[in-house]
Formats: structure tokens, C-alpha cells, sequence
């Protein structure tokens, strides 16, 4: 007896399609179309967390430059520094620290200031 695959055939389809909501004309109601696009957003979706670490890295460094630069002292000087006097600070909290706590950020850079 030929068995039947209608039922995982269908639940199968319905995942894809669902999964392919909002999507643009046939990329979104037919399943040939819609595994072609999600295919290529899995990809996308795969690099792209991983570029969003360096992104944000890059972002933080250009924030802690400027609150570095405010206070008369250089992000090479400053990441320098806090080696020097082995204080362990990442980069997206010095970046918050800059930003939302300027009177933290300034102690840290007075403690680098005076060698």
C-alpha cells in the first residue's frame, strides 16, 4: 500500500507560508516563492546578527571617544589608562556611562588623569 503524505505534506506548507507573512505579492502565498525568500532571510537574518556585534562595537567606541574628547583626554588615552590601573570596564558600559552618567564618567577619567 503507497502511503500518503497529505497531512505532514499540508502542516509543512502552512509552516512556511506562515512564516512568510507579510511578505510582498507570491513571495508570500505561494510556497515555491516563499521558501526562495525565506531561504535568503534565514542568511541575511544569520550574518546580520552576527554584523550587528560589530556595529554596536563601533558605536560604543565612537560614544566613548566624544565623552573622552569632552573631558580633554583621547578614547586611545582613555582605554590606555584604564589598562594601566586595571580597571575592567566594556565598552558599552563605559559608552552608558558616558551618556547617562557624566559625573561617574568623569572620576573614571580623573583616576586615569592623575599617574
Amino acid at each position: 500500500m503507497k502511503t500518503k503524505h497529505s497531512v505532514a505534506a499540508r502542516k509543512r506548507k502552512k509552516k512556511v507560508l506562515e512564516q512568510a507573512k507579510g511578505f510582498w505579492g507570491e513571495r508570500s502565498t505561494k510556497y515555491r516563492r516563499a521558501i526562495e525568500t525565506l531561504r535568503r532571510a534565514y542568511s541575511y537574518a544569520y550574518r546580520d546578527r552576527r554584523a550587528k556585534k560589530r556595529e554596536f562595537r563601533s558605536l560604543w567606541i565612537t560614544r566613548i571617544g566624544a565623552a573622552a574628547m569632552a573631558r580633554g583626554i583621547s578614547y586611545r588615552e582613555l582605554i590606555h589608562g584604564l589598562k594601566e590601573k586595571k580597571i575592567i570596564l566594556s565598552r558599552d558600559i563605559l559608552a552608558k556611562l558616558g551618556a547617562e552618567h557624566p559625573q561617574v564618567f568623569d572620576k573614571i577619567v580623573e583616576v586615569i588623569k592623575s599617574k
